[in-house]
């Protein structure tokens, strides 16, 4: 099993989906002891937004466009040697951090996790398994609010389109209303996490 665990909260000791996505690999370590770990902090390192780079051979860029090559091509590795991503994605705004979208950017490519055909577009990199790790300071799920969550539905849009089906979200909401609420949804989002059927390695 490989595992890439993708924390995007700049809260750090202070983050509810960092605590979640550090239980979530905690629990495949001990389930299943020779998992193997990347962990990418997309707030402590986090990548610029994405820009077009020149065409052609690496040895031909200026040394800055090399990097960022370089650095693109090993982000996209990391996530296409994958057999399980766990994301922290707290909502802000209604959606994610721009910190995540970044790193989305650097996924999604045409030829290498996507492409379009004649019957329309055809994800790549089948197979995987996501588990979300979701933080919000209010309640959306199965309340009037749900409508302007922006969050889930584009990750699990973003993730179809690569052709990942399988993809898990567990929520701790209303984290921002109160000091007690905040302890219990966490406690609740704990308990998903030890009760979960967590998808295994294909």
């Amino acid at each position: 099993m490989k595992l890439l665990q993708l924390d995007s909260s700049p809260l750090g000791t202070h983050s509810v989906t960092r605590e979640l996505t550090a239980a979530v690999v905690a629990q495949y370590r001990r389930e299943q002891p020779d998992t193997a770990v990347t962990h990418r902090d997309l707030a402590a390192d986090p990548l610029p937004h994405w820009t077009p780079l020149p065409q052609g051979a690496v040895d031909t860029l200026a040394p800055e466009q090399r990097a960022a090559v370089e650095r693109n091509e090993a982000v996209l590795q990391e996530f296409l040697d994958a057999d399980l991503i766990v994301i922290g994605a707290p909502m802000y705004n209604f959606g994610i951090p721009s910190q995540l979208k970044a790193w989305i950017d650097r996924i999604a490519v045409a030829g290498r996790t996507f492409r379009y055909t004649a019957q329309g577009p055809e994800g790549l990199a089948g197979g995987k398994r996501v588990v979300v790790l979701s933080g919000r300071g209010g309640f959306y799920a199965g309340t009037p609010l749900q409508a302007a969550d922006f969050q889930e539905g584009y990750l699990r849009q973003v993730f179809g389109f690569l052709g990942i089906s399988d993809v898990q979200f567990i929520r701790a909401e209303g984290v921002g209303i109160s000091a007690e609420q905040r302890a219990a949804s966490l406690a609740a989002a704990h308990a998903q996490i030890q009760g979960a059927a967590l998808p295994q390695a294909a």
